[in-house]
């Protein structure tokens, strides 16, 4: 990375770490941190619950042990989705969320159907896995294909599911999700206008080597704050690449993503010492200054110039509906 793109891609970071210092601080060190989730007036808690590694947890006991501790301990925000380890993550998160826990938290899984027939199947087995009535917020998984967005938006296409699934009842708010490219995320918000629909979340990559390479940080953040859109970081260490560099640790990986104006970080946790290693990152964070932003992105310029340590941009190894193509209907 030249000296030029390493200083834009720091003032890039600095402009948005200051651009809503409100929605960075907590209100006690032993509270989690609840931020507002876009223009929804809903608020959910600063760190978000994983469902793939819960699923991929080799006791199911213990992966309901581990997501029930973690709502007691103030995390409300639960990620999931339809295709994670054949749909056994939302089942074992459906029977924790039994006993009433299910009103304790913003649930979110994800679908991958493009049709409204495929959508709207896998919108009914979230549901009965889940075991709920509704599904908080519902997210189109994998938005990594160009064509995604007009096959989604199309006369037949899996929008229509998901606008009939809210009618219902069964949905409460939309989103989309994505890993590849930021001007995939930006055609899918471009497609939504077009057809005259804003998404009321959007999730992606957000970590200390996004704000080198392929920036989601740098090129679609700043549109989704100014549509007030609720933003949701993943891959804050790169599944976990990006510890792989021995640039950063786990806890500068949170709290990194943690110092962007976003509504959670979601974070994998499979075991009750990752559980604890993510609250000490959010009830230890406070806002960072542009010193200590610009010195970790100086850390890790050279580890993310070329994409090495975020193979979810540069591989199909994360691409779930690329090896399994007839998700998408």
């Amino acid at each position: 990375m030249s000296r030029r793109s390493f200083v834009k891609s720091a003032a890039a970071a600095a402009v948005l770490t200051t651009a809503s210092p409100q929605v960075l601080m907590a209100e006690t060190k032993e509270v989690m941190p609840q931020r507002a989730l876009g223009r929804t007036g809903e608020k959910v808690s600063a760190i978000g619950l994983g469902g793939y590694h819960i699923g991929k947890q080799a006791d199911e006991a213990e992966s309901i042990t581990i997501i029930r501790r973690a709502i007691d301990r103030g995390i409300t925000f639960m990620d999931n989705c339809w295709d994670y380890n054949g749909g056994s993550s939302e089942v074992r998160m459906g029977k924790a969320l039994r006993d009433g826990y299910r009103q304790k938290v913003f649930l979110m899984t994800k679908i991958d159907g493009r049709t409204k027939e495929a959508a709207a199947r896998q919108i009914d087995e979230s549901l009965r896995r889940l075991q709920t009535e509704h599904i908080d917020l519902m997210q189109f998984h994998e938005v990594i294909r160009l064509e995604d967005p007009d096959r989604i938006f199309a006369t037949g296409g899996a929008i229509e599911a998901m606008l009939e699934a809210r009618q219902a009842g069964k949905i409460r708010y939309i989103g989309f999700t994505g890993h590849k490219d930021p001007f995939v995320h930006l055609r899918m918000l471009e497609t939504a206008a077009a057809h005259k629909f804003r998404f009321d979340a959007v999730q992606m990559p957000l970590n200390v080597m996004d704000a080198h390479f392929r920036s989601f940080e740098q090129q679609v953040l700043p549109q989704l704050l100014a549509d007030e859109i609720g933003v949701l970081g993943m891959k804050s260490m790169g599944d976990p690449l990006i510890l792989e560099s021995k640039t950063v640790t786990p806890i500068e990986c949170l709290h990194y993503a943690l110092n962007l104006p976003i509504s959670t970080v979601i974070t994998g946790i499979d075991s009750l010492k990752i559980l604890d290693q993510a609250l000490e990152a959010a009830h230890a964070f406070t806002p960072m200054s542009k010193e200590a932003v610009a010195s970790l992105l100086a850390r890790t310029a050279a580890a993310a110039a070329t994409g090495r340590f975020e193979l979810f941009k540069t591989g199909s190894r994360y691409d779930g509906t690329a090896h399994n193509p007839h998700w998408l209907g």
